[in-house]
């Protein structure tokens, strides 16, 4: 069995070249490195330095000694200096999901930032309106809108989210605007991933069923048929707010809109984070505090 503090006392004895400056950088006592050098020789059966009141001299037996630690003291220093850049520095590849539509327009574009200052990194993104099972399918980070993610998650917020019901001038030259939840009943509900549509009641989540002869799992499908005025729909602010603008949609229900939401960044719990998932969460939550532009 190897006696890794003896030979780092010996190697620091001979480029300090006392025992009083080895045992200064190494923060010991000067005895302590002294019995440190003689139980090395003890256990080698040779004597390594020669010694007077004066001055150190190796032996030609601890001259090879040393030139042999040296070199593995100085490996052991750049593995550790290694390991401090990995910590510090991402690399490795990165795993992301996301909804489509809103990591399309909002996300990919940070994470191609995120990739010209960290060219070492690699970046792996799946835009995909499907549920996914970030731990058990291997993501690092997903994007999710919601409520708080659950406690297998750690989330943390990027921004704010409101979904808005949403129609057509068309559709209400036809059909007169609902006023009230249960006016949803008389209406044609356009469908997105759900059929249940969430809303705020006097501050209370409420989450209604809702029924149309339209169903699919994309979102710009969803908006392009509540624009030909085919019905009505629930939708992200993201996809909506330029229309409402414009007059092309026209919101309403407002009393009743869901703002308890938002859109998180999670990543799993894990005692230590790695530094491409730490610094990209960073990265992300910083993108969106900053207005672009």
């Amino acid at each position: 069995m190897q006696h890794w503090d003896r030979i780092e006392a010996f190697v620091q004895v001979v480029r300090q070249e006392s025992f009083a400056n080895a045992a200064r950088h190494l923060g010991v006592s000067s005895s302590h490195v002294s019995r440190l050098v003689t139980r090395l020789e003890t256990q080698l059966n040779t004597q390594l330095l020669y010694r007077t009141t004066r001055q150190l001299h190796l032996t030609d037996a601890g001259d090879v000694y040393f030139n042999h630690c040296a070199h593995l003291f100085d490996g052991f220093q750049e593995a550790l200096n290694a390991i401090g850049d990995y910590q510090q520095r991402p690399s490795g590849v990165l795993r992301l999901t996301c909804a489509a539509t809103f990591g399309e327009r909002y996300i990919a574009p940070l994470v191609n930032d995120f990739l010209l200052r960290h060219p070492q990194l690699t970046v792996y993104q799946e835009y995909t309106n499907r549920w996914v099972d970030i731990v058990n399918e291997g993501f690092d980070v997903g994007v999710r809108a919601g409520s708080m993610p659950s406690s297998s998650l750690i989330g943390r917020r990027l921004c704010s989210r409101c979904e808005y019901v949403v129609g057509s001038p068309a559709y209400f030259a036809q059909h007169p605007p609902p006023r009230t939840l249960d006016d949803l009943a008389d209406h044609n509900c356009l469908v997105g991933s759900t059929d249940h549509w969430s809303f705020d009641v006097e501050q209370q989540h409420r989450a209604l069923r809702v029924h149309g002869n339209w169903r699919g799992n994309s979102g710009e499908a969803l908006l392009d048929a509540v624009r030909k005025g085919v019905g009505l729909a629930q939708l992200p602010d993201y996809y909506v707010h330029e229309h409402l603008a414009t007059g092309n949609l026209v919101s309403v229900l407002d009393d009743y809109v869901c703002t308890h939401t938002a859109v998180w960044v999670v990543y799993p719990r894990h005692r230590h984070i790695s530094p491409k998932v730490r610094q990209f969460v960073d990265f992300l939550i910083q993108g969106f505090e900053t207005p672009a532009g």
